[in-house]
């Protein structure tokens, strides 16, 4: 039998609720006992495996201060949700979106957003660019 893959939706809500999470640095063990649930079904709500029903998503609203709907803010576009219904996302800005909703790219984001010297910030795109895969990638300013 082919498991059941998660919904496109509960993957997005559940990668909003661990980057709100991890914003406000809370661990999931914390936001778990809040909750009245083990840290293991956090988990599983971040990763979209279990779908968050709208009561509790409430209540993950008001522990993290956040509108219920921030959670389904930025939604990709899929066939399903096409522009009518409100969750459009422009392509080009999707590879930024999963980038920062990954731990490397939330810890990157974090830590360059606290460098406030702009030389020291370029000189820093610059050394990542130079560490790219992309040999291809040509320098904007």
């Amino acid at each position: 039998m082919n498991k059941r893959q998660p919904d496109p939706v509960d993957i997005h809500v559940g990668g909003r609720l661990r980057m709100r999470r991890m914003l406000v640095g809370m661990s999931q063990e914390k936001l778990g006992e809040s909750l009245g649930l083990t840290f293991q079904q956090v988990q599983k709500y971040e990763k979209g495996t279990n779908r968050i029903g709208a009561s509790r998503l409430y209540k993950i609203s008001q522990i993290l201060t956040v509108p219920v709907n921030f959670f389904f803010e930025n939604m990709p576009k899929t066939e399903e949700n096409d522009e009518k219904h409100g969750f459009a996302e422009n392509s080009s800005d999707s590879f930024a979106y999963d980038f920062m909703n990954s731990a490397e790219g939330f810890q990157l984001g974090q830590a360059f957003s606290m460098v406030k010297d702009v030389r020291i910030r370029r000189r820093i795109i610059e050394l990542v660019r130079s560490l790219s895969d992309n040999k291809d990638y040509s320098a904007k300013s």
